[in-house]
């Protein structure tokens, strides 16, 4: 049994969905960052964490690759080219995608009022444009790495809906289309109960 210390509407969902499309049992533990429960598993306080035999795994990328890799699923397997070439576009997509909208969200509203910088916002649309029109290049179809889900799926999907509701425009029918069949799988929609939980 698996512990997630989280919270709804965040990178926590990534590791949910994960463990139920893998099939591991997990119990949720409700938090917010920088809290009690939160800092004795994760020096830095932030969400989410799984916590294994005791110990804390921080960071929804890390956490899906363990969990991907110790139990052989959603990956190709370590040391291989197909591997490389996962983790390759796994990081274009947190580099590329994740790191521009949390950039742009946090000069929106998270940072204090004198540390933002207006027009971030602007710049960040442009550059989620083009790695949109990257990213479609390396999309093999009907997943992002061909005809089995990997953890790139999660991360990509998930991503694809925070751009969605900070307004981030995805104009790529492709893209579109693979994130409505995504998000009407069992897993997911199981992971959205588990939220509204």
């Amino acid at each position: 049994m698996y512990t997630v210390i989280g919270a709804a509407q965040n990178r926590t969902f990534r590791v949910v969905w994960m463990l139920e499309e893998i099939g591991q049992p997990y119990e949720r533990i409700k938090a917010k960052q920088h809290t009690p429960e939160v800092l004795k598993y994760s020096p830095l306080g932030k969400l989410p964490v799984l916590v294994v035999d005791g110990e804390g795994i921080s960071d929804s990328a890390a956490i899906l690759t363990y969990l991907a890799d110790k139990h052989g699923a959603l990956t190709a397997p370590a040391g291989t080219l197909a591997r490389a070439k996962q983790d390759a576009v796994t990081f274009q997509i947190l580099d590329d995608l994740e790191a521009v909208i949390w950039t742009a969200t946090r000069h929106s509203f998270l940072l204090p009022e004198d540390k933002r910088v207006a027009g971030v916002k602007d710049t960040a649309k442009w550059e989620w444009a083009r790695a949109i029109t990257a990213l479609e290049q390396r999309f093999k179809g009907p997943f992002v790495m061909g005809e089995e889900m990997t953890i790139t799926d999660i991360l990509l999907t998930h991503t694809l809906n925070w751009g969605f509701g900070a307004k981030f425009p995805i104009e790529s029918d492709l893209l579109l289309d693979y994130g409505q069949r995504m998000r009407a799988r069992d897993a997911y929609l199981r992971t959205v109960e588990s939220e509204k939980a």
